[in-house]
Protein backbone atom coordinates (compact mmCIF):
# COMPACT_ATOMS: atom_id res chain seq x y z
CA UNK A 1 0.00 0.00 0.00
CA UNK A 2 0.94 3.73 -0.51
CA UNK A 3 3.26 4.53 2.30
CA UNK A 4 1.24 8.33 2.92
CA UNK A 5 -2.25 6.50 2.80
CA UNK A 6 -0.78 3.83 5.91
CA UNK A 7 0.94 6.58 7.75
CA UNK A 8 -2.39 8.63 7.85
CA UNK A 9 -4.43 5.58 8.63
CA UNK A 10 -2.26 4.64 11.52
CA UNK A 11 -1.79 7.46 13.41
CA UNK A 12 -3.02 6.77 17.27
CA UNK A 13 -6.87 8.26 17.16
CA UNK A 14 -8.33 10.62 20.19
CA UNK A 15 -10.11 7.50 21.10
CA UNK A 16 -7.15 5.02 21.14
CA UNK A 17 -5.06 7.35 22.99
CA UNK A 18 -8.17 7.19 25.77
CA UNK A 19 -8.06 3.86 25.73
CA UNK A 20 -3.93 3.62 25.90
CA UNK A 21 -4.43 5.97 29.04
CA UNK A 22 -6.39 3.44 30.94
CA UNK A 23 -9.82 3.58 29.33
CA UNK A 24 -10.96 -0.20 29.79
CA UNK A 25 -14.05 0.05 27.02
CA UNK A 26 -15.06 1.42 24.09
CA UNK A 27 -16.93 4.62 23.99
CA UNK A 28 -20.55 3.72 22.89
CA UNK A 29 -21.24 7.65 22.42
CA UNK A 30 -19.14 7.78 19.54
CA UNK A 31 -21.11 4.81 18.12
CA UNK A 32 -25.03 3.91 19.54
CA UNK A 33 -27.83 5.87 20.35
CA UNK A 34 -29.39 4.60 23.34
CA UNK A 35 -28.66 1.25 25.20
CA UNK A 36 -28.66 -0.63 22.18
CA UNK A 37 -25.53 -2.63 20.61
CA UNK A 38 -26.02 -1.54 17.05
CA UNK A 39 -23.75 0.94 15.43
CA UNK A 40 -25.72 3.50 14.23
CA UNK A 41 -24.85 5.12 10.37
CA UNK A 42 -25.80 8.49 11.69
CA UNK A 43 -22.60 8.72 13.95
CA UNK A 44 -20.11 8.02 11.70
CA UNK A 45 -21.91 9.36 8.41
CA UNK A 46 -22.18 13.43 7.76
CA UNK A 47 -25.63 13.94 6.88
CA UNK A 48 -26.09 13.47 3.18
CA UNK A 49 -23.07 11.89 2.76
CA UNK A 50 -23.29 7.86 1.92
CA UNK A 51 -19.80 6.50 2.23
CA UNK A 52 -17.24 7.05 4.71
CA UNK A 53 -13.99 5.48 6.24
CA UNK A 54 -12.36 5.24 9.42
CA UNK A 55 -9.67 3.05 11.08
CA UNK A 56 -10.57 0.17 12.89
CA UNK A 57 -9.72 1.39 16.61
CA UNK A 58 -6.96 -0.88 17.97
CA UNK A 59 -5.65 -1.96 21.35
CA UNK A 60 -9.15 -2.94 22.54
CA UNK A 61 -11.85 -5.78 22.49
CA UNK A 62 -15.08 -4.29 20.54
CA UNK A 63 -17.74 -6.28 22.16
CA UNK A 64 -20.50 -7.76 19.80
CA UNK A 65 -22.69 -5.56 17.46
CA UNK A 66 -24.49 -4.58 14.69
CA UNK A 67 -24.68 -2.18 12.08
CA UNK A 68 -27.46 -0.22 10.48
CA UNK A 69 -25.48 -0.16 7.39
CA UNK A 70 -23.22 -2.24 5.07
CA UNK A 71 -19.93 -2.52 6.47
CA UNK A 72 -16.74 -2.64 4.53
CA UNK A 73 -13.04 -4.06 6.13
CA UNK A 74 -9.86 -3.98 4.52
CA UNK A 75 -6.90 -5.09 6.21
CA UNK A 76 -4.19 -2.65 5.33
CA UNK A 77 -1.32 -4.40 7.23
CA UNK A 78 -1.10 -7.08 10.20
CA UNK A 79 -3.92 -9.05 10.79
CA UNK A 80 -7.34 -8.81 12.78
CA UNK A 81 -9.72 -11.66 14.11
CA UNK A 82 -13.54 -11.04 13.69
CA UNK A 83 -16.43 -13.51 15.50
CA UNK A 84 -19.03 -13.14 12.34
CA UNK A 85 -22.30 -14.83 13.43
CA UNK A 86 -20.76 -17.19 15.96
CA UNK A 87 -17.58 -17.82 13.70
CA UNK A 88 -14.34 -16.83 13.79
CA UNK A 89 -12.87 -15.08 10.95
CA UNK A 90 -8.90 -13.96 10.40
CA UNK A 91 -8.06 -11.03 8.05
CA UNK A 92 -4.78 -10.48 7.03
CA UNK A 93 -3.11 -8.36 5.30
CA UNK A 94 -5.34 -7.83 1.61
CA UNK A 95 -7.95 -9.16 2.91
CA UNK A 96 -11.83 -8.32 2.75
CA UNK A 97 -14.84 -8.72 4.56
CA UNK A 98 -18.11 -7.59 4.08
CA UNK A 99 -20.69 -7.57 6.42
CA UNK A 100 -24.57 -6.96 6.08
CA UNK A 101 -26.81 -5.26 8.26
CA UNK A 102 -28.24 -8.47 9.54
CA UNK A 103 -24.75 -10.07 10.75
CA UNK A 104 -23.44 -10.32 14.35
CA UNK A 105 -19.77 -9.13 14.64
CA UNK A 106 -17.46 -8.17 17.22
CA UNK A 107 -13.43 -7.92 16.61
CA UNK A 108 -10.78 -9.07 18.85
CA UNK A 109 -7.78 -7.01 20.52
CA UNK A 110 -5.88 -5.52 17.53
CA UNK A 111 -2.11 -3.82 17.80
CA UNK A 112 -0.45 -0.96 17.12
CA UNK A 113 0.84 -2.57 13.70
CA UNK A 114 -2.45 -3.99 12.82
CA UNK A 115 -4.06 -1.36 10.74
CA UNK A 116 -7.26 -2.17 9.01
CA UNK A 117 -9.91 0.40 7.39
CA UNK A 118 -13.70 -0.11 7.75
CA UNK A 119 -15.82 1.36 4.81
CA UNK A 120 -18.99 2.30 6.61
CA UNK A 121 -21.66 2.28 3.48
CA UNK A 122 -25.06 2.92 3.30
CA UNK A 123 -27.00 0.75 0.96
CA UNK A 124 -28.31 2.70 -1.36
CA UNK A 125 -24.42 3.82 -2.33
CA UNK A 126 -24.70 0.13 -4.20
CA UNK A 127 -26.96 1.47 -6.68
CA UNK A 128 -24.76 2.18 -8.97
CA UNK A 129 -22.45 -0.04 -8.54
CA UNK A 130 -24.59 -3.11 -8.69
CA UNK A 131 -25.95 -2.13 -12.12
CA UNK A 132 -22.99 -1.65 -13.54
CA UNK A 133 -22.39 -5.97 -12.48
CA UNK A 134 -25.17 -6.92 -14.63
CA UNK A 135 -27.93 -9.70 -13.99
CA UNK A 136 -25.44 -12.60 -13.54
CA UNK A 137 -26.03 -14.62 -10.55
CA UNK A 138 -22.67 -14.70 -7.75
CA UNK A 139 -22.36 -14.41 -4.56
CA UNK A 140 -21.17 -10.85 -3.96
CA UNK A 141 -24.07 -9.90 -6.31
CA UNK A 142 -26.63 -12.12 -4.50
CA UNK A 143 -25.30 -10.54 -1.24
CA UNK A 144 -25.29 -6.84 -2.68
CA UNK A 145 -29.26 -7.22 -3.43
CA UNK A 146 -29.72 -8.66 -0.38
CA UNK A 147 -28.33 -5.15 1.27
CA UNK A 148 -30.37 -3.65 -0.66
CA UNK A 149 -33.72 -5.41 0.20
CA UNK A 150 -33.05 -6.04 3.70
CA UNK A 151 -33.30 -9.42 3.27
CA UNK A 152 -31.15 -12.28 4.71
CA UNK A 153 -30.77 -15.46 2.82
CA UNK A 154 -27.31 -16.21 2.69
CA UNK A 155 -24.39 -16.17 5.29
CA UNK A 156 -24.19 -12.78 6.57
CA UNK A 157 -20.52 -12.02 5.20
CA UNK A 158 -18.41 -12.41 2.50
CA UNK A 159 -14.52 -12.78 3.32
CA UNK A 160 -12.45 -12.76 -0.05
CA UNK A 161 -8.47 -13.06 0.24
CA UNK A 162 -7.60 -10.61 -2.98
CA UNK A 163 -3.89 -10.16 -1.75
CA UNK A 164 -2.18 -11.82 -4.33
CA UNK A 165 -5.06 -9.85 -7.17
CA UNK A 166 -3.35 -6.81 -8.10
CA UNK A 167 -5.90 -5.13 -9.89
CA UNK A 168 -7.96 -5.31 -6.76
CA UNK A 169 -5.16 -4.03 -4.34
CA UNK A 170 -5.09 -1.32 -6.80
CA UNK A 171 -9.11 0.07 -7.13
CA UNK A 172 -8.81 -0.47 -3.41
CA UNK A 173 -5.99 1.90 -2.81
CA UNK A 174 -7.85 4.44 -5.45
CA UNK A 175 -11.18 4.42 -3.08
CA UNK A 176 -9.05 5.06 -0.44
CA UNK A 177 -7.41 8.13 -2.03
CA UNK A 178 -10.92 9.37 -3.21
CA UNK A 179 -12.41 9.17 0.29
CA UNK A 180 -9.76 10.59 2.46
CA UNK A 181 -8.99 13.56 0.06
CA UNK A 182 -11.79 16.21 -0.77
CA UNK A 183 -12.09 15.10 -4.21
CA UNK A 184 -14.16 16.61 -6.46
CA UNK A 185 -17.49 14.60 -7.47
CA UNK A 186 -16.62 12.05 -4.51
CA UNK A 187 -19.65 10.09 -4.20
CA UNK A 188 -19.48 9.50 -8.71
CA UNK A 189 -15.64 8.61 -8.58
CA UNK A 190 -16.38 6.30 -5.12
CA UNK A 191 -19.20 4.60 -7.15
CA UNK A 192 -17.27 3.89 -10.34
CA UNK A 193 -14.38 2.71 -8.53
CA UNK A 194 -16.50 0.66 -6.54
CA UNK A 195 -18.50 -0.77 -9.45
CA UNK A 196 -15.02 -1.93 -11.38
CA UNK A 197 -13.98 -3.19 -7.84
CA UNK A 198 -17.00 -5.66 -7.91
CA UNK A 199 -16.43 -6.46 -11.16
CA UNK A 200 -13.09 -7.33 -10.28
CA UNK A 201 -13.63 -9.36 -7.88
CA UNK A 202 -16.23 -11.15 -9.30
CA UNK A 203 -13.68 -11.92 -12.17
CA UNK A 204 -11.71 -13.76 -9.26
CA UNK A 205 -14.88 -16.39 -7.48
CA UNK A 206 -11.88 -18.41 -5.85
CA UNK A 207 -10.68 -15.69 -3.89
CA UNK A 208 -13.88 -16.13 -1.89
CA UNK A 209 -13.25 -18.22 1.56
CA UNK A 210 -15.76 -20.34 3.08
CA UNK A 211 -16.25 -23.02 5.44
CA UNK A 212 -19.87 -24.11 4.95
CA UNK A 213 -20.13 -27.19 3.56
CA UNK A 214 -23.30 -25.93 1.05
CA UNK A 215 -21.76 -22.63 0.70
CA UNK A 216 -18.70 -24.26 -0.62
CA UNK A 217 -20.20 -26.12 -2.76
CA UNK A 218 -22.79 -23.63 -4.55
CA UNK A 219 -19.62 -21.49 -4.86
CA UNK A 220 -17.12 -24.19 -6.59
CA UNK A 221 -20.05 -24.63 -9.32
CA UNK A 222 -20.33 -20.77 -9.61
CA UNK A 223 -16.56 -20.97 -10.47
CA UNK A 224 -17.10 -23.96 -12.62
CA UNK A 225 -19.57 -22.31 -14.53
CA UNK A 226 -17.53 -19.05 -15.00
CA UNK A 227 -14.79 -20.93 -16.96
CA UNK A 228 -16.67 -23.91 -18.96
CA UNK A 229 -20.01 -22.40 -19.58
CA UNK A 230 -19.67 -23.24 -23.03
CA UNK A 231 -19.67 -26.72 -22.77
CA UNK A 232 -20.13 -27.32 -18.84
CA UNK A 233 -22.90 -29.83 -17.86
CA UNK A 234 -24.31 -30.56 -14.44
CA UNK A 235 -23.35 -34.89 -14.49
CA UNK A 236 -19.92 -33.68 -14.84
CA UNK A 237 -19.76 -30.94 -11.67
CA UNK A 238 -21.12 -33.16 -9.98
CA UNK A 239 -19.02 -36.29 -10.73
CA UNK A 240 -16.14 -34.08 -10.02
CA UNK A 241 -17.13 -32.86 -6.96
CA UNK A 242 -18.82 -35.89 -5.39
CA UNK A 243 -22.22 -34.71 -4.35
CA UNK A 244 -25.40 -36.25 -4.74
CA UNK A 245 -27.11 -34.79 -7.84
CA UNK A 246 -30.70 -34.06 -6.02
CA UNK A 247 -28.38 -32.56 -2.98
CA UNK A 248 -26.71 -30.21 -5.38
CA UNK A 249 -29.58 -29.51 -7.03
CA UNK A 250 -31.64 -28.47 -4.07
CA UNK A 251 -28.45 -26.15 -2.89
CA UNK A 252 -27.89 -24.43 -5.80
CA UNK A 253 -31.77 -23.64 -5.80
CA UNK A 254 -32.46 -22.78 -2.25
CA UNK A 255 -28.56 -20.64 -2.55
CA UNK A 256 -29.22 -18.72 -5.69
CA UNK A 257 -32.54 -18.53 -5.79
CA UNK A 258 -31.94 -20.17 -9.83
CA UNK A 259 -31.40 -23.61 -11.21
CA UNK A 260 -28.09 -24.57 -12.81
CA UNK A 261 -29.56 -24.18 -16.45
CA UNK A 262 -30.77 -21.14 -15.66
CA UNK A 263 -27.11 -19.95 -14.40
CA UNK A 264 -25.14 -21.61 -16.81
CA UNK A 265 -27.51 -19.60 -19.79
CA UNK A 266 -27.25 -16.65 -17.65
CA UNK A 267 -23.69 -16.55 -18.06
CA UNK A 268 -23.79 -17.53 -21.45
CA UNK A 269 -26.35 -14.45 -22.69
CA UNK A 270 -23.87 -12.40 -20.51
CA UNK A 271 -20.90 -13.34 -22.73
CA UNK A 272 -22.81 -12.72 -25.93
CA UNK A 273 -24.55 -9.61 -24.71
CA UNK A 274 -20.54 -8.44 -23.90
CA UNK A 275 -19.32 -9.68 -27.69
CA UNK A 276 -21.90 -8.02 -29.30
CA UNK A 277 -21.23 -4.64 -27.99
CA UNK A 278 -17.33 -5.19 -27.92
CA UNK A 279 -16.54 -7.44 -31.11
CA UNK A 280 -17.84 -7.32 -34.97
CA UNK A 281 -18.17 -11.03 -34.95
CA UNK A 282 -21.58 -11.48 -36.62
CA UNK A 283 -24.62 -13.36 -34.20
CA UNK A 284 -24.07 -16.73 -35.59
CA UNK A 285 -20.58 -17.00 -34.86
CA UNK A 286 -21.43 -15.57 -31.29
CA UNK A 287 -24.06 -18.01 -30.80
CA UNK A 288 -21.48 -20.67 -30.95
CA UNK A 289 -18.86 -19.29 -29.30
CA UNK A 290 -21.18 -18.80 -25.82
CA UNK A 291 -22.66 -22.31 -26.31
CA UNK A 292 -25.36 -22.41 -28.53
CA UNK A 293 -25.27 -24.74 -32.39
CA UNK A 294 -28.84 -23.61 -32.73
CA UNK A 295 -29.31 -20.29 -33.32
CA UNK A 296 -32.96 -19.81 -34.16
CA UNK A 297 -32.76 -21.11 -30.12
CA UNK A 298 -30.25 -18.46 -29.09
CA UNK A 299 -32.06 -15.62 -30.98
CA UNK A 300 -35.34 -16.40 -29.06
CA UNK A 301 -33.58 -16.54 -25.64
CA UNK A 302 -31.71 -13.61 -26.01
CA UNK A 303 -34.66 -11.58 -26.58
CA UNK A 304 -36.60 -13.12 -24.13
CA UNK A 305 -33.77 -11.88 -21.56
CA UNK A 306 -33.03 -8.82 -23.23
CA UNK A 307 -36.10 -7.67 -24.32
CA UNK A 308 -34.93 -6.78 -28.04
CA UNK A 309 -32.66 -9.22 -30.99
CA UNK A 310 -28.54 -9.88 -30.52
CA UNK A 311 -28.84 -7.02 -33.61
CA UNK A 312 -31.22 -4.36 -31.96
CA UNK A 313 -29.09 -4.69 -28.63
CA UNK A 314 -25.77 -4.21 -30.86
CA UNK A 315 -27.28 -1.48 -32.46
CA UNK A 316 -28.53 0.18 -29.66
CA UNK A 317 -32.03 -0.01 -31.01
Amino acid sequence: MDRSILNRLQCVTAEEQAILDGRTTIDRELYMQGQGSTINARKLLASGKLITIRPHTRFIHFPEHTHDYVEVVYMCRGETTHIVNGKSIRLEQGDLLFLSQSCTHEVCKAEEKDIAVNFIVLPDFFNAPLAAMGEEETPLRRFLVDCLCGRNTGPGYLHFDVSGVKPIQNLIENLLWTLLEETHQKRKMSQMTMALLFLQITGHTETLLTDAQEDAAVFRVLRYIETNYVDCSFSEITAQLHYDPSWLSREIKRTTGKTFTQLVQEKRLAQAAFLLKNTKRNVSEISVAVGYENISYFHRIFADAFGKSPKHYRDGA
